[in-house]
C-alpha cells in the first residue's frame, strides 16, 4: 500500500492559518515556549511550531514580540526568493494567544551548519544564507538552526532579527569576505528598488526597516560578504550548535 500523499501548499498554508491548533508538548532545549502543535482542517493535519508572545523570556535588547521576527524572517526569504525559512504566520487565536506558527522541518536529526558546510555540495546555498543573515542582522545563528530536509537546507529561529544595531552573531564565517554572486546582487536590488513589501513593513518598526535597507545598502556598496570587526564585539553565537 502506497503512502498517502503529502498536502500540497495551499492545503497547508489554510490549515495553518485557520486549522484548529493542538498543543502537544514544549519543545526540549528552547530558552522560550516553544510548542510542537498540529493545525487540523478539513480533514489535513499539519505539524508546527507554535511560539506565543506570552511565553517569550523579557530581553533588555529586544522589545516582546520576537515572534513578528520570526514571520518577518519569512517574509524577507520570500521576498529574496530563496525559501530558507519554512512558512511561519501569526496567529493570534491559538492557545496561548499571539504568536507565530511555523511549519515543522522534518529534518534529519543529525545535520547542521558544521557537518553541512564540510560535504560541500551545500556552498552556494550556505553562501546565500550568509547574505540574508547580514540583511536581517541576525544575533544568534547557531549550527543547529540550519536543517537539512527534503535534500534542501532550511533556516529556523530566527527571532532574534532585524535590530536597529549591529547585532549580527553567526557561526557562518566561512565566507567573510568573498564576493555577492550576481544573483544575491539582483535579488537584494530588487528587494530595496521599489520599497520593501508591505507585509515586512507591517511587522517590523519604521526604524528597524530603515535599518534593514540601510545594511543592504551597505551589502551592494561593499560587493561581498563583511568579516568579523576588531574590537569588543562578540561576532560568535553560544553555544555555537
Amino acid at each position: 500500500m502506497s503512502a498517502p500523499e503529502a498536502p500540497g501548499p495551499e492545503v497547508v498554508r489554510r490549515a495553518l492559518e485557520g486549522g484548529e491548533v493542538t498543543v502537544h508538548g514544549r519543545i526540549a532545549g528552547s530558552s522560550n515556549a516553544t510548542m510542537l502543535v498540529t493545525c487540523e482542517l478539513e480533514g489535513t493535519a499539519v505539524m508546527a511550531v507554535y511560539k506565543p508572545e506570552r511565553g517569550e523570556r523579557p530581553l533588555w535588547d529586544f522589545p516582546s514580540g520576537l515572534w513578528r521576527r520570526e514571520v518577518a524572517a519569512y517574509v524577507l526569504s520570500e521576498s529574496l526568493g530563496w525559501g530558507f525559512v519554512p512558512l511561519t504566520l501569526e496567529r493570534a487565536d491559538a492557545p496561548l494567544g499571539v504568536g507565530s506558527l511555523q511549519l515543522y522541518v522534518d529534518e534529519d536529526g543529525q545535520s547542521h551548519y558544521f557537518t553541512l558546510r564540510d560535504e560541500g555540495r551545500f556552498e552556494e546555498a550556505l553562501h546565500r544564507l550568509a547574505v540574508f543573515d547580514v540583511v536581517a542582522n541576525n544575533a544568534d545563528r547557531k549550527s543547529g538552526h540550519v536543517l537539512l530536509a527534503d535534500g534542501r537546507l532550511w533556516a529556523i529561529d530566527n527571532g532574534l532579527s532585524f535590530h536597529t544595531q549591529p547585532k549580527l552573531r553567526t557561526v557562518i564565517w566561512d565566507f567573510a569576505g568573498e564576493p555577492l554572486t550576481p544573483e544575491e546582487t539582483g535579488d537584494l536590488e530588487r528587494l530595496v528598488g521599489g520599497g520593501l513589501p508591505p507585509a515586512l513593513e507591517d511587522l517590523l518598526e519604521p526604524a528597524e526597516c530603515a535599518a534593514l535597507c540601510q545594511r543592504v545598502g551597505r551589502l551592494l556598496a561593499a560587493g561581498r560578504l563583511p568579516a568579523p570587526r576588531d574590537d569588543d564585539w562578540r561576532p560568535y553565537p553560544w553555544p555555537l550548535v
